[in-house]
């Protein structure tokens, strides 16, 4: 268990560097999420294939993965919409609305019992979130976008862990990202018809920042996830992705200088998600010790 909650905040870690790749790499939303999936399946192919680990799957089960990764892209597209439509900092504040979309997705499609603790640490985080929509109107669109996001996220980490218990994370990650690449290529010309661009061949700046992106922060990042999936519960996992705001946040205000952007609502907000993750954090402690006596 100790290896799995270290995996975890090291996945957390990376994770806090996703939004500032957003924010790097200029290509829109829609084509980002596209190259990134078409990259690090690319890219998970050839180290599994080096490695003698590429496992085939029934085409049934292929399917199975891929919609999961298909919930991925949806999730990326929205949480990268959200960053390109306020900032970094407003973006992945929004996803620490994961944890009451858990409880809630995981009632309606488990009928898991949930305490009211974990709705009272969950409302606070989305009290949080109201603040800052509510007085910061700069960044209304963003904080709508970022809520999909992290509703899209909750339902992926779920479905993730069901579909992922009969497979190694390495066959999950590559069947996720490659159908997730190929359900997004099937709506893409509609995306781009809705949100034309000029162009879709990427920059050489933005070329390298998918590579580096794609490596350290989707296919390292995402076996960590799956592997601490097979050990901790889903609700775990996102209560501590909670922390994933606060490292974005300060890699942004030292890359992007966001915090003359950010107001005094905004901080608040962030202070009640934080007070949010704190009590979460103790009310887990607390159980997993009652659970050993």
């Amino acid at each position: 268990m100790k290896e799995a909650f270290w995996k975890l905040h090291l996945s957390v870690l990376l994770a806090g560097g996703t939004g500032v790749f957003g924010r790097l790499i200029t290509l829109n939303e829609g084509l980002l999420v596209w190259y990134r999936m078409l990259l690090a399946t690319i890219l998970f192919y050839f180290v599994l294939l080096a490695l003698k680990k590429l496992r085939r799957v029934s085409f049934r089960d292929a399917l199975r993965i891929s919609g999961v990764g298909m919930l991925l892209a949806i999730h990326w597209i929205f949480f990268y919409g959200s960053i390109k439509a306020s900032n970094v900092s407003i973006g992945v504040v929004c996803l620490s609305l994961m944890s009451i979309f858990t409880v809630l997705f995981e009632y309606l499609i488990h009928r898991h019992r949930t305490s009211v603790k974990e709705i009272l640490c969950s409302l606070i985080g989305v009290l949080g979130i109201v603040l800052i929509f509510h007085f910061d109107t700069r960044y209304r669109l963003g904080i709508f976008l970022g809520v999909i996001s992290s509703a899209m996220a909750s339902l992926f980490t779920i479905t993730n862990k069901k579909v992922g218990v009969d497979f190694p994370a390495s066959t999950m990650l590559l069947y996720e990202m490659a159908g997730g690449f190929v359900g997004l290529s099937c709506i893409l010309p509609f995306y781009l018809w809705v949100f034309p661009v000029s162009t879709i061949i990427p920059s050489v700046s933005d070329f390298i920042y998918l590579l580096i992106f794609v490596t350290v922060c989707t296919v390292w990042l995402y076996i960590l996830q799956i592997q601490v999936l097979k050990k901790v519960s889903a609700f775990t996992l996102n209560l501590t992705y909670n922390l994933e705001p606060i490292y974005s946040i300060i890699l942004a205000m030292i890359i992007f200088h966001e915090a003359k952007d950010l107001n005094f609502s905004f901080y608040t907000g962030l202070g009640l998600i934080i007070l949010s993750v704190v009590l979460q954090t103790l009310n887990v402690l607390r159980t997993s010790r009652i659970a050993k006596k």
